[in-house]
């Protein structure tokens, strides 16, 4: 069978139907020349714990019956007949990437970002420019998840504390000409709404160049906001420390990064085109968590945005797709047509199937239910009509697509890994992707 999308999601499913007692080997089809998917390109570089889940991913593709397929693009390289084809079922886990909109005046100026662009640009991503526009001192971000931390976090933060982490060079080089001072995060809710976990909130105060700065009248609470303070370890673990940092002097160093809640962004101002601030509107709390607006409207002196308000998955070729969710639908992981019936042999797991919430270990019970219900089906399953294993890598290879196999990875992972060492790194990333490809491919 073929799981499309070796990310957390895809590798996950996998590792479920190795552990099932179903005879099965497995295809995993990436678009990137690499594996990891979201570990790779979508988690901050300064991030060595959470990145350190790879570990657990190698294990499992390491494992016999399991075969890594990478640099093939879905609809372009293979489309559903194809694969129909060679598998008796597809799983598509392959996630979300897209920055989700946000609908106010001003937000396609010069200087309006999405979150999810620029964590591509920072994380290397092979299919986005090399370089970022960095040339303003004081900037903002909306949203209070964990990605907007990060982006926050790497606004904020000296390019130099980034040498000891897999960083390129491009955005080593273009971090440390921004001329960044001031990185404003902005939460329409209160502390005990924010998303972001304690982990990634207590980081924010490591940097020896980032002051953080949270308002004292920015911590405030209803009924509804104690409830979830008392229901939840987690939100009384934020709320505690934006509390303590609230109360604290302020430091000398010369970042700084304020946190502020009950602000919700109305307009991007802009002049010439281009970004010149932001105005948000003061809210406060209904009693049940909630928030009403005020009001009462502040313009902040910014001259670039970041929107960090959530990702959002691609329509895939071929597959039925909720716009508005943002998801494929599906019955525990079945894929359902647009007459709610099931497409036969076609499952879906990860963000692309619950939307792009929660951490990475969620996408284990996801990849658990999918699995299930594959396995249920297994009978009803139509069988490949060209089933041999190497009738798919003939496809390829007669169609000109330069594939990246397991083995590939190992060659380009020894190779970055070179690359960090005179420097004392673990490894320096390969941004460009015909170098990973041409690397992968190398002896193959």
């Amino acid at each position: 069978m073929a799981i499309v999308g070796a990310g957390p999601a895809g590798i996950y499913a996998a590792d479920s139907l190795l552990k099932s007692d179903a005879d099965v080997s497995i295809d995993l089809i990436e678009r990137m020349p690499a594996p990891f998917g979201l570990i790779r390109y979508g988690v901050a570089p300064d991030h060595p714990r959470i990145k350190g889940i790879v570990t657990a991913l190698h294990k499992v593709l390491d494992r016999p019956g399991v075969r890594l397929l990478g640099n093939i693009d879905y609809g372009t390289d293979l489309k559903l007949d194809d694969l129909r084809e060679f598998y008796d079922a597809v799983i598509f886990s392959t996630g979300a990437s897209a920055d989700r909109p946000l609908d106010i005046p001003g937000i396609d100026l010069d200087g309006s970002y999405g979150a999810a662009d620029f964590v591509s640009w920072y994380d290397g991503h092979p299919d986005v420019p090399r370089t970022w526009p960095l040339n303003a001192t004081s900037v903002a971000v909306l949203g209070v998840g964990n990605v907007a931390l990060d982006v926050a976090r790497i606004l904020a933060k000296t390019a130099d504390e980034l040498l000891t982490t897999e960083i390129p060079h491009n955005v080593h080089q273009g971090l440390k000409a921004s001329p960044v001072t001031d990185v404003h995060v902005f939460g329409r809710r209160g502390p005990a709404q924010a998303k972001f976990t304690p982990m990634e909130l207590r980081e924010l105060d490591h940097s020896p160049n980032v002051e953080v700065i949270v308002q004292p009248e920015d911590i405030e609470f209803d009924e509804g906001s104690i409830a979830a303070i008392r229901g939840s370890k987690q939100v009384d673990m934020v709320v505690k420390t934006l509390q303590e940092w609230a109360i604290r002097d302020h430091g000398t160093r010369p970042k700084r990064l304020h946190l502020h809640f009950f602000h919700s962004p109305t307009e991007v101002l802009g002049e010439d085109g281009k970004v010149a601030g932001l105005r948000t509107e003061r809210t406060e709390l209904t009693g049940d968590g909630n928030v009403r607006g005020t009001g009462e409207f502040h313009d902040w002196d910014v001259r670039a945005v970041y929107r960090a308000v959530g990702y959002l998955s691609s329509h895939l070729p071929e597959i039925p797709f909720d716009h508005l969710s943002g998801t494929v639908p599906h019955q525990a992981g079945r894929v359902l047509d647009l007459d709610e019936n099931q497409l036969p042999g076609v499952y879906v797991t990860g963000w692309i199937k619950r939307g792009p919430v929660g951490l990475i270990g969620h996408t284990k019970g996801d990849a658990a239910e999918t699995v299930t219900s594959l396995l249920a089906d297994a009978d009803t399953l139509r069988a490949p009509t060209q089933g041999h294993p190497d009738a798919i890598l003939s496809f390829l290879a007669e169609r000109g697509v330069p594939f990246t196999t397991w083995d590939g990875w190992g060659r380009l992972d020894a190779h970055e890994r070179a690359l960090g060492e005179p420097h004392g790194r673990e490894r320096i990333k390969v941004v460009d992707r015909h170098e990973m490809v041409r690397v992968s491919r190398l002896n193959g």
